[in-house]
C-alpha cells in the first residue's frame, strides 16, 4: 500500500496537477519605474530633461527622503513631492500705453520676450500678455502685447503684411560710407551656429534702409527702418557692411567691450483695435540715457 501523504495540496504539487508557488507571488509584488518618468507622470508640464534637472538639484523627495539620481527606481505607491523656489514677483516694465485689448511697454535691456523652457521663473513681457513681435533680450525700446486672442490675431496678420512700420536706433561702430542707403541682403541659418543667421544669397529677403543720425569720434548712432522683419535682420547687416553694432557679442565677437548691445526700438507705427476699422497709432519710447554717453 502506498504512502499518503498528510498534505493534499502538497501531493498534488508533487504529481504537476498545480505548480509550486514562488517565494513571492505576484499579487504581493510592487511595480518599479524609474523616478525621472513617475515625476513626469505627476508633473507633465514640464519636459524630462527639465525633471532631471530638478531631480540633480536636490528638489525632488520620496517618501520625505531627497534623492538626486534620475534613473533611481522607485515604488508605484512611493509618494513623490517637487519643491521649486519661490519665484519673486516681477517688476512690471515702463508702460507707454494701456487700454482693454493691447498693452505698449519700453522693454529694458535684460529682460526676455518670451520665457525659454518649461521652467522659466526669469521675468518676460510675456507674462502682462500675448507675444506678437520680440525683441532681443539685449534690445530695448517699444513691444506691444495682446490682452484677447482676437487682438493678437489682428495685429499678428500686420505684422505678417507688412503693415507696421518699426524704427529702431542703434550705435554703430566706425561710420558707413554713405550716410544714407538701403541694405538688401537676403539672410538664411547659419548651420554651423543655429541659433544665428548669416548672409546668403539662396536665404530669404531681407531689406533695411539706414540714416546716420549723429557721427561721434570713433562711432556712429544710426536710424534703422527695416523692411522685413528677419530674425536679427538689422545686427546682421550693420555687421555686414562693416559698421557692427556696439556690444553685439555675436555678430561682433571682436568688437569693443560695452555693457549691452546698443540697439533699440524707437517706434512702431500699428493699427488697433477702436473704432469702426481700428485706429492706427504710434508708440514711441525715447533714448535711453546710456545712448548718449556711448556716443561720446
Amino acid at each position: 500500500m502506498g504512502k499518503k501523504f498528510s498534505k493534499p495540496e502538497l501531493s498534488r504539487k508533487i504529481n504537476g496537477d498545480i505548480p509550486f508557488d514562488d517565494a513571492k507571488t505576484q499579487e504581493d509584488e510592487v511595480p518599479q519605474q524609474r523616478l525621472d518618468i513617475a515625476v513626469l507622470e505627476q508633473y507633465p508640464r514640464y519636459s524630462r530633461s527639465t525633471i532631471q534637472k530638478f531631480i540633480k538639484d536636490g528638489r525632488v523627495s520620496v517618501n520625505g527622503d531627497i534623492i538626486d539620481k534620475p534613473n533611481a527606481l522607485i515604488d508605484e505607491n512611493d509618494e513623490i513631492d517637487l519643491t521649486l523656489p519661490e519665484t519673486p514677483a516681477a517688476e512690471k516694465p515702463p508702460v507707454i500705453y494701456e487700454d482693454d485689448n493691447v498693452i505698449v511697454f519700453n522693454k529694458p535691456k535684460g529682460m526676455l520676450s518670451i520665457k525659454k523652457g518649461d521652467y522659466a521663473p526669469e521675468p518676460a513681457v510675456e507674462d502682462w500678455g500675448e507675444i506678437v513681435h520680440r525683441l532681443d533680450r539685449d534690445t530695448s525700446g517699444v513691444i506691444i502685447v495682446a490682452k484677447n486672442a482676437s487682438t493678437k490675431a489682428m495685429l499678428q496678420k500686420q505684422f505678417q503684411q507688412r503693415k507696421t512700420h518699426k524704427t529702431y536706433y542703434a550705435i554703430v561702430e566706425g561710420a558707413p560710407k554713405q550716410p544714407h542707403a538701403i541694405i538688401d541682403v537676403p539672410l538664411a541659418r547659419n548651420l554651423k551656429k543655429p541659433t544665428t543667421f548669416m548672409p546668403d544669397p539662396n536665404g530669404r529677403e531681407a531689406i533695411t534702409e539706414y540714416e546716420v543720425v549723429e557721427q561721434g569720434k570713433e562711432r556712429a548712432l544710426i536710424e534703422l527702418k527695416p523692411k522685413t522683419g528677419r530674425t536679427h535682420q538689422l545686427r546682421i547687416h550693420m555687421s555686414y557692411i562693416g559698421t557692427p553694432i556696439l556690444g553685439d557679442t555675436v555678430y561682433n565677437p571682436k568688437g569693443h567691450k560695452a555693457d549691452r548691445m546698443y540697439l533699440h526700438a524707437k517706434s512702431l507705427e500699428i493699427t488697433i483695435p477702436g473704432k469702426e476699422h481700428g485706429e492706427r497709432k504710434t508708440f514711441t519710447a525715447e533714448l535711453p540715457e546710456d545712448f548718449k554717453n556711448a556716443l561720446k
